[in-house]
């Protein structure tokens, strides 16, 4: 969950979120290096009384220059390589959830039922309890079981929308006619806030996402409930 103030990404509770923190702080790092030693190398011209008028070129200077730009960038792009992969990889969902972006609701249907989906609307402030959060609890949540592959497949009925869970490290467009697809798995229990992130039109501020990871056992017991009422 965001807090105000804070400056780095929310706690991982994916595995895949877990190798872009990692991935972030790797690049991050790298980024440092390179400022500190461009930024040392202009106070040091600025400073120093040195001078040669007689350097025209140096092949040393030339190949260094090079060579080095070339090892940084290989060094970023292998890992961001490898995570991009990872996220592409689908294997076997326990679980697959149908996620269709509305003006401006999601809605939401578990294709492995025979007969349960419902609707996800943003819970008014007026109607919020003691410990919601404003415009980010929905009336209905996605809930999913922890620690299995849940395959999300996204789509939309009137315009562009995007299905993103920071927390769970997803985010995927909801393009009309066309149906994509994202998976993730849970790794602790807790409740995850998203929110459309492609603009939509007027209330695009207001359709959150939220999904609950629960234990298997206590997700078989909300399916049941589900159907029941269904």
């Amino acid at each position: 969950m965001a807090h105000p103030t804070q400056l780095g990404f929310q706690d991982a509770a994916s595995p895949v979120m877990e190798e872009l923190l990692h991935f972030h702080d790797h690049a991050l790092m790298i980024v440092f290096l390179i400022s500190t030693l461009v930024l040392y190398i202009i106070i040091a011209m600025v400073s120093t009384k040195l001078t040669n008028k007689y350097i025209l070129d140096s092949q040393e200077i030339e190949i260094v220059w090079t060579i080095l730009p070339a090892v940084i960038l290989v060094l970023i792009a292998l890992p961001s390589l490898r995570i991009l992969y990872l996220m592409d990889e689908i294997n076997d969902p326990h679980l697959t959830i149908k996620a269709m972006g509305h003006q401006w609701y999601w809605s939401y249907e578990y294709t492995d039922y025979e007969n349960l989906g419902f609707d996800s609307y943003m819970v008014p402030t007026q109607d919020l309890a003691p410990g919601q959060f404003r415009l980010l609890e929905t009336d209905h949540r996605m809930v999913v079981p922890m620690e299995s592959p849940v395959r999300i497949l996204v789509s939309a009925e009137d315009v562009l929308h995007s299905w993103a869970v920071p927390s769970l490290g997803v985010k995927m467009d909801a393009v009309p006619g066309r149906l994509n697809q994202t998976a993730f798995i849970a790794s602790r229990p807790g409740v995850f806030y998203g929110q459309c992130s492609e603009i939509c039109g007027a209330n695009h501020s207001f359709m959150p996402i939220v999904v609950e990871a629960v234990p298997l056992e206590h997700f078989e017991n909300w399916s049941s409930l589900m159907l029941e009422d269904a």
